[in-house]
């Protein structure tokens, strides 16, 4: 079946994700990308995922930075095994946080 939203879809659309969701407990965080030529630079926030396997956040923080700028490499901190902040290769910041054992 076709794609119902194609005709009204400018060709730099193709091949793109419109919408997305995450089920975080009984709850949806959703995102789609905007509209062709709308849109602008990530400012001001990071997505934060807190990941409870240092193994795992290492491997998450790896495979997000691929082709991204790394602002703070996977090291321990105060308050984390692992900690480290990045842009991924389309634009999207990210904090990924394994806490220590309380």
């Amino acid at each position: 079946m076709a794609n119902p939203m194609t005709e009204e879809s400018s060709p730099e659309s193709g091949g793109k994700i419109m919408h997305a969701c995450i089920k975080v407990g009984n709850n949806l965080l959703m995102g789609s990308d905007g509209p062709a030529g709308c849109n602008e630079e990530a400012k001001g926030f990071y997505i934060s995922l807190g990941i409870e396997d240092p193994d795992e956040a290492e491997r998450l923080f790896q495979v997000l930075s691929q082709n991204g700028t790394v602002h703070m490499p996977m090291q321990e901190t105060f308050w984390a095994v692992r900690f480290g902040m990045l842009v991924d290769q389309f634009g999207t910041p990210w904090m990924v946080n394994c806490e220590k054992q309380k």
